[in-house]
């Protein structure tokens, strides 16, 4: 199957992507995972280092994090019965994890297996017709941008730390909600994970930038976005995974086997 590469991102350098996929075989990884917060390249590195792998004979498959999220009457569903803001997809709680468990164990056996896809700009996911069939692989790359990141603890749960968590979460329920999926449900996920490289940015502060880079060429590249968001909207979006993605850059450089630091302009640093 060919690899998806991000329109925003140039790519990373082929020395990087050669030591990558080294690395990965190296060790044996079946399922190799490359984490990074939103804009990181993450996607663009996983579609360089399936390109390569496939010039080398090997069978790839590469997945997302996103490929899983529940469509949008799944996630209407929960915003009534839970809170408003699991209309959005995204955070954790908003993933299918037993499909995202079972088509990664079908990747490992090599019995043939569809492979979810999800619909940014309609907003929900391919019907399974759509989704392409794998039969047989020697590496799968799954990328996503809180792989293996551990929930917080209840008390760092109290204060809101931005103006979304403040004003629409005043209660704390929704960010309660997406911390306990954080620690039940991901974890037989995570289990499936071999080894893990972490893309690194020098902050948080650099992902609204990332992201709106993101969703600008999406948007170019789109004849219809009846779900695109203009700057004001990819701010506000990117404040829903601010939590997380703190926590993230907290964790994974002590849980990830490689973390590469990045610079402001996604280069890497060492």
């Amino acid at each position: 199957m060919s690899p998806r590469l991000h329109p925003s991102m140039p790519g990373f350098d082929a020395a990087l992507v050669g030591r990558v996929l080294d690395d990965a075989l190296a060790h044996g990884s079946r399922v190799h995972a490359i984490a990074g917060l939103q804009g990181s390249g993450k996607s663009t590195l996983a579609a360089q280092v399936a390109a390569l792998a496939q010039s080398r004979g090997l069978r790839v498959a590469v997945l997302s994090i996103d490929d899983f999220y529940l469509g949008r009457r799944e996630r209407q569903r929960l915003a009534r019965h839970v809170h408003p803001l699991l209309a959005t997809r995204g955070p954790p709680g908003t993933h299918e994890v037993p499909l995202a468990c079972h088509t990664l164990d079908a990747l490992r056996e090599g019995a043939p297996v569809r492979l979810p896809r999800f619909d940014k700009l309609a907003d929900t996911r391919l019907p399974p017709s759509r989704w392409p069939t794998v039969r047989g692989t020697d590496l799968v790359l799954l990328e996503g941008w809180f792989l293996k990141t551990p929930a917080q603890a209840a008390d760092e749960l109290r204060e809101p730390i931005n103006s979304v968590e403040r004003d629409e979460d005043a209660d704390g329920r929704w960010r309660r909600h997406c911390n306990d999926a954080l620690a039940s449900d991901y974890p037989a996920l995570w289990s499936r994970l071999d080894r893990m490289l972490f893309l690194q940015p020098p902050g948080f502060e650099s992902v609204p930038r990332w992201r709106w880079q993101q969703e600008a060429a999406l948007q170019a590249r789109a004849t219809r976005n009846p779900h695109g968001m203009d700057r004001a909207g990819v701010e506000r979006f990117v404040q829903l995974f601010e939590r997380v993605s703190r926590q993230a850059l907290r964790c994974l450089p002590g849980i990830a086997e490689w973390t590469l630091p990045l610079d402001d302009e996604r280069r890497p640093r060492s």
